[in-house]
C-alpha cells in the first residue's frame, strides 16, 4: 500500500503538472499491480533476505517528462518529492493512529507501518539519481551539476545497489538514526513517550 500510494502520488502529480507520460503508461492508478516490478519488489527482495543481505527492494518507477511539466525544474522537484512526502504523511497518521488507540488496535502492524513508511521516506530522500530525492538537487544545483546527475540517472539503480551492498551497515545506521529523529518529532507532537 505505501509503496503504491507513493508512486501514485508520483503519477498524480506530473499528470496535474501537464504531463500525461504517466497516464500513457496506466500509471495513474491506485492498482499496486501497476507499480509492481518484477526485480526491484519481487525478485530482489527475496533473494537478498534468503542471501542474509540487507532487505532492500522497490517499486516500479513512474516515467515522467521534466521538460513537459508546467514549472521547469521546480515541476520535476515537485514530482519527485510528492511520492517521499506521501511516505512521510502516511507514518505520521499511523503514529497518531497508535497514539489515539494505545496500540489497542493492529498496534503491532501500525508500528510496521510507520517504520516502513519513514524509511521509505529517508531512503528516497538521499539526492543520489534517479530517487526522489535528486529531484530536489535538481532544482537546487547549477546547470553543470545538472548534467552530471542526468548521465548518473541512467545507471542509478546500481550504483544504489552497489552503495547498499558495499555501505550497508552505514545506511543501516543512518536509516535508524533518520528514523528516530522523525520518531522523536511525531511523539513531541502527540505528547507520547517512545
Amino acid at each position: 500500500m505505501s509503496m503504491t500510494l507513493h508512486e501514485a502520488m508520483h503519477a498524480f502529480m506530473s499528470y496535474w503538472l501537464g504531463d500525461d507520460t504517466a497516464e500513457r503508461e496506466g500509471r495513474l492508478t491506485l492498482n499496486p499491480l501497476a507499480h509492481i516490478d518484477p526485480f526491484l519488489t519481487i525478485l530482489l527482495p527475496v533473494v537478498l533476505l534468503l542471501s542474509g543481505g540487507p532487505l532492500f527492494g522497490g517499486a516500479k518507477p513512474v516515467p515522467f517528462n521534466p521538460s513537459r511539466v508546467r514549472y521547469n525544474e521546480f515541476g520535476a522537484m515537485l514530482v519527485g518529492i510528492i511520492g517521499p512526502l506521501t511516505n512521510l504523511l502516511l507514518a505520521f497518521i499511523t503514529f497518531g493512529l497508535y497514539v489515539l488507540t494505545g496500540g489497542a488496535f493492529f498496534g503491532d502492524i501500525l508500528k510496521i507501518a510507520v517504520t516502513i513508511n519513514l524509511g521509505f521516506f529517508v531512503f528516497n530522500m538521499l539526492p543520489i539519481p534517479p530517487l526522489d530525492g535528486s529531484r530536489l538537487l535538481y532544482y537546487l544545483a547549477p546547470k553543470s551539476a545538472r548534467k552530471i546527475m542526468e548521465s548518473m540517472e541512467q545507471y542509478g539503480i546500481f550504483i544504489i545497489l552497489i552503495l547498499v551492498l558495499l555501505f550497508g551497515q552505514f545506511f543501516g545506521t543512518y536509516m535508524l538514526e533518520a528514523i528516530h529523529f522523525f520518531l522523536n518529532i511525531f511523539a513531541a507532537i502527540f505528547g507520547a513517550v517512545l
